[in-house]
């Protein structure tokens, strides 16, 4: 599974002119779940997104997690993360989880962001959605889970 996490100030979905997700301050994260993934991943990924140090201490030093921090979290699916953009100018999204394994690994990931983390928005898999936020610093990572190291 890959996250795509920004830190952020403030961050919006919206879905057919409908706000569908917001937070404040805190996480917004592309999540993708690529082929072979399992909850195993999703688990893996979760843990590694809670517990990542993004936010400034008192000296000023990335040492604080979302967690430590009680930032929101805005989780938004984003299955183009997969893409295999290694040869010509369209990308393959072949490395991407099929529709329906997709949609129940992110639904997964959801219910247990909620069960550990106490401010979850999301966006709505399979929706068109507009996505509106004010990176931080910016400061963006990249966070990957291999099936075979998890």
């Amino acid at each position: 599974m890959i996250g795509l996490l920004q830190r952020v100030s403030s961050a919006t979905v919206v879905v057919e002119g409908g706000l569908v997700g917001a937070i404040d301050a805190g996480l917004m994260v592309l999540v993708c779940a690529e082929r072979g993934d399992t909850e195993k991943e999703a688990d893996a990924l979760l843990a590694k997104l809670l517990g990542y140090r993004v936010f400034a201490d008192e000296a000023g030093k990335m040492n604080r997690s979302v967690t430590d921090v009680a930032g929101g979290l805005l989780l938004v699916p984003q299955f183009t993360l997969a893409a295999d953009t290694r040869s010509g100018t369209r990308p393959s999204f072949t490395p991407a989880a099929a529709p329906a394994d997709g949609a129940r690994l992110f639904a997964y990931f959801v219910e247990q962001a909620r069960r550990k983390h106490a401010q979850v928005a999301t966006g709505r898999f399979g929706a068109d959605m507009k996505v509106s936020l004010t990176n931080d610093g910016p400061v963006t990572f990249w966070l990957q889970v291999d099936p075979k190291r998890v």
